[in-house]
């Protein structure tokens, strides 16, 4: 995927500014920046839920825009912070929304067999014939990867997936994200507020400022005393952990 001078504004204010970047295949690339920095923007508009105003997003090869909903939704997936569903629904059929694509409401024996695999993948065997407004968060945010992983794509876009999730969860999520990329081949991009996450969990970093990228490489190219500092406004120092590079700030 590769972007190209991604332009958007509302009410005469740019919010994306001339964004360019190409996204690696089957490596976690997450996206960090304050609030208002353009990063869950330029997310939307990678997903075709957002219009740019102008640049480009190219999919293998092609214009995004070019592509037929339904076999963009075969390549990619994403999870929004807003994916709360209020139909009454188990976590199988919630989870058999991933297969949509494929088959419409007719699920076929191939169709079943994959919501199974994904409903193992993420541990929902016991849950998966309770509703989904009876499960904890953390079980929630599991229930829609696994509609993710149903939907076997090549690449998974998530909006801030730890948003309202505690420690725990949220570290488990970030593991989740971390084997979607090493035992399935995904292409993960993720929107994150929590910079030690996207540092220890994600193998490139995009940093957002003013709806401009400050910084795109490695984790240890981006996550700097200097590139935090200016981004964040606040003083930062560095740290290594398993040879991690995280963040302390004051």
């Amino acid at each position: 995927m590769i972007v190209e001078k991604l332009t958007k504004k509302y009410d005469g204010k740019t919010v994306v500014d001339e964004v360019s970047f190409e996204i690696p295949k089957g490596k976690v690339i997450s996206m960090i920046g304050p609030n208002g920095a353009g990063k869950s923007t330029v997310m939307g508009i990678l997903s075709r839920l957002i219009a740019r105003d102008s640049g480009l997003v190219k999919f293998d090869g092609t214009d995004i825009s070019k592509w037929k909903s339904k076999e963009l939704s075969k390549r990619l997936a994403i999870l929004t912070q807003s994916n709360n569903i209020q139909m009454k629904l188990t976590v199988r059929e919630l989870v058999a929304f991933g297969r949509f694509p494929y088959s419409g409401g007719h699920l076929t024996p191939e169709d079943k067999e994959i919501i199974n695999k994904a409903i193992g993948y993420m541990e929902l065997e016991e849950f998966q014939d309770r509703f989904i407004d009876e499960l904890s968060g953390g079980q929630r945010q599991r229930a829609y990867i696994a509609m993710v992983i149903a939907q076997d794509t090549e690449y998974v876009l998530l909006d801030e997936p730890t948003n309202n999730l505690d420690i725990y969860h949220a570290t488990n999520m970030m593991k989740i994200v971390r084997r979607l990329c090493d035992e399935l081949g995904k292409t993960v991009i993720l929107v994150l507020h929590e910079i030690n996450y996207a540092a220890f969990y994600s193998d490139y970093i995009c940093a957002f400022t003013d709806g401009k990228i400050a910084k795109f490489g490695t984790v240890k190219e981006v996550m700097t005393k200097e590139t935090l500092s200016d981004i964040y406004n606040v003083e930062f120092e560095i740290m290594e952990i398993e040879g991690k590079p995280l963040s302390i700030y004051y």
